[in-house]
């Protein structure tokens, strides 16, 4: 069993492991791990070169991503909490988000913007945002959001193998939830799985709401309805 934060944790050390040009860059990635340890050690086992504690502004850590994307690198950046990534908001939307398009497919921007976000655990103003329409709607992004730790585990080395920019949203609440690491059933990232068939209602979700899902389902089965 392993918990998402590991998961994220494992697949990022596989991206690492995988190619040379991958780079984890972040407020406090590298010497403390993150403030959820979802990158634990692995400054320690790939370097300060390739897990980079940055400075405190993420416009900065975008721009710094991005041009580093134009010279062949496959960044993955962290914005410490949802809230934090409002200052980098021009940089992912009308930078990022656009190069493939200003140049006819010439250029790509392959840069992973990994994202804690949602509420779920008693967390203060900036720290509990779900800011993830803003980026659903912009064209030439990628939002994706993991809802267990073995979907995390392959989305996330999906995510950075893309030529694509990709808004990668953690759930914060599901971080410490535990499953198995089984990715024999992976899909690509740009497909969603049916957990449970039914003939009732459907319900969608994502991320962290995945779970609260099921929940709901296993109540209403329970009450004599049937709900994929």
């Amino acid at each position: 069993m392993i918990t998402m934060a590991a998961a994220i944790n494992a697949g990022l050390r596989k991206a690492l492991e995988q190619d040379p040009k991958v780079v984890v860059m972040g407020e406090d990635v590298g010497k403390l791990g993150g403030v959820f340890r979802v990158t634990d050690t692995l400054q320690k086992d790939f370097g300060d070169n390739r897990v980079i504690d940055t400075p405190l502004a993420e416009s900065g850590i975008i721009g710094t991503a991005f041009g580093m994307a134009l010279r062949g690198y496959r960044p993955v950046c962290e914005i410490q909490f949802d809230g934090f990534v409002y200052p980098a908001f021009d940089q992912i939307v009308s930078q990022v988000a656009k190069i493939h398009y200003r140049t006819r497919g010439h250029v790509t921007a392959p840069i992973t913007i990994r994202i804690p976000y949602g509420g779920g655990i008693g967390a203060v103003e900036h720290h509990s945002e779900s800011p993830e329409a803003y980026f659903a709607h912009t064209a030439g992004l990628r939002v994706v959001s993991p809802s267990n730790p073995a979907d995390a585990y392959t989305m996330i080395q999906q995510a950075v193998a893309l030529d694509d920019p990709v808004i990668f949203f953690e759930p914060k609440r599901r971080y410490w939830d535990k499953a198995e690491l089984d990715s024999s059933d992976a899909l690509p990232l740009d497909r969603a799985r049916v957990l449970r068939e039914g003939a009732d209602a459907t319900i969608v979700a994502y991320g962290g709401t995945v779970a609260t899902a099921l929940s709901a389902a296993d109540i209403a089965a329970a009450e004599g309805h049937s709900l994929t």
